[in-house]
């Protein structure tokens, strides 16, 4: 008999994406480095001291001889100890010689550029928390977006006709459940096919919010408080710095507690839906449901009220991220500015094997890709003699949700039962 041939693994494909990255990086550095290139990067990491002057070539450079080594390493079929530490130190340098890369002969800040990371990736941690919610439970709920784009309209809408924001994140967070529960009853009562059923939301979500955009918010919302003075009327009104006092810790404070309430929900939600689900009976009973429905049946538990009471409580959540765009962040609201983010957070919610704390990473790493675009324009990135273009940047973050979901991250499995209606025998 013989052999089998194993194929390529995934270890050795990003090895070999470091040890290509590396060459190119020698090949294009080493000349300059040699020559006394005296281009330095200035990467500032408070405000708006301390700077740190980083010699452009030489620290690409040895980043790239870093790189080439780990990716030489990981690519052989002989296991070296060193290569998956020179593999995780790597994938840490790359962000910092992207900075180094952009910022050549300029400056850049990168606490500012944290901050905004963490900021961006907020709705995405939030929606991809929806999406564990749901998915633990065994309801695939590609309807984040839709019930993030409802919460984000109705929100502002009831914002603007009250004058309250509270109340209006408080509509954003239940208009999002009520979305989640049609989700259900499709879903579950009618045991329509989930991916149906979600689209079904997402194409409603657009029509009722462009509507109610049209005929309400702009016309008669317009006549209490006019659209051009909202934002004012949000710094003026709106969300208090809950964390003031620590804002002015050096690098942490302007990183995490610059922000506002819906990012702090945000981390809250994180720590409490890890404690929840797999620290107490309810998180328990949700994932045996997600898992094996017809176990959990035997033992007495209430397979689809679990699964309705889940659905809820992940669209509330996915409206408080909808609340993020219009209330928190925006102060506006416009046809589609969701921008298919719900999509983002799952893949996020992937990316971190259905687990909180590893989806809250995938978001931040979405977020910071985005981040990443938006520093580029500001530094006017020169590639090929030229600005890149804005179009280009602005997909980054949508590339980088492919090459995640090509699965590069690793073997992903979702609940077992996840997608599959169950009907009690």
């Amino acid at each position: 008999m013989g052999k089998r041939r194993q194929g390529i693994t995934r270890r050795q494909v990003i090895a070999g994406f470091f040890a290509i990255l590396g060459l190119f990086m020698l090949i294009t550095y080493v000349p300059p480095a040699l020559s006394g290139d005296s281009q330095v990067s200035r990467i500032a990491l408070a405000v708006p001291q301390p700077i740190i002057a980083f010699p452009t070539a030489w620290s690409l450079t040895i980043t790239g001889i870093i790189m080439l080594i780990a990716g030489g390493l990981g690519l052989s079929n002989r296991v070296h100890r060193w290569a998956d530490g020179l593999l995780w130190t790597s994938a840490v340098l790359l962000f910092p010689a992207i900075l180094i890369w952009a910022a050549a002969g300029k400056q850049t800040n990168a606490t500012v550029m944290l901050s905004e990371s963490l900021r961006l990736g907020t709705p995405l941690a939030l929606g991809a928390l929806a999406g564990i919610w749901a998915e633990r439970s065994g309801i695939i709920n590609i309807a984040i977006e839709g019930m993030m784009l409802m919460g984000a309209a109705f929100g502002f809408a009831i914002f603007v006709f009250t004058g309250q924001i509270w109340i209006g994140v408080l509509g954003a967070v239940v208009i999002g459940g009520v979305m989640a529960l049609l989700h259900g009853l499709l879903s579950i009562s009618f045991r329509t096919d989930q991916i149906i059923s979600g689209t079904v939301v997402n194409i409603l979500a657009i029509g009722i919010t462009g509507y109610l955009r049209r005929q309400y918010i702009v016309t008669e919302g317009g006549g209490r408080v006019t659209l051009s003075s909202l934002s004012t009327m949000i710094a003026d009104a709106g969300f208090p710095d809950l964390a003031r006092s620590l804002d002015s810790i050096p690098v942490l404070g302007t990183i995490i507690f610059g922000g506002k309430p819906i990012f702090f929900a945000m981390l809250l939600l994180v720590i409490t839906t890890h404690i929840v689900l797999f620290m107490t009976r309810w998180g328990l009973r949700t994932r045996a449901v997600g898992e094996n429905p017809k176990a959990a049946d035997t033992v007495g538990i209430a397979v689809n009220r679990m699964r309705y009471i889940n659905l809820f409580i992940s669209g509330c959540i996915a409206g408080l991220g909808g609340a993020w765009f219009s209330i928190e962040t925006v102060g506006n609201f416009d046809d589609g500015m969701t921008a298919g983010k719900g999509f983002i957070a799952l893949a996020a919610m992937i990316f971190g094997k259905w687990m909180p704390f590893g989806a809250f990473g995938g978001a931040m790493l979405f977020g910071f890709a985005e981040a990443l675009g938006t520093r580029f324009q500001i530094l006017q990135v020169q590639v090929l003699g030229g600005p890149v273009p804005v179009q280009f940047l602005q997909v980054i973050p949508y590339v980088l949700t492919m090459i995640v979901l090509a699965g590069l991250i690793g073997r992903a499995v979702g609940p077992a039962a996840v997608g599959k209606p169950y009907e009690k025998q």
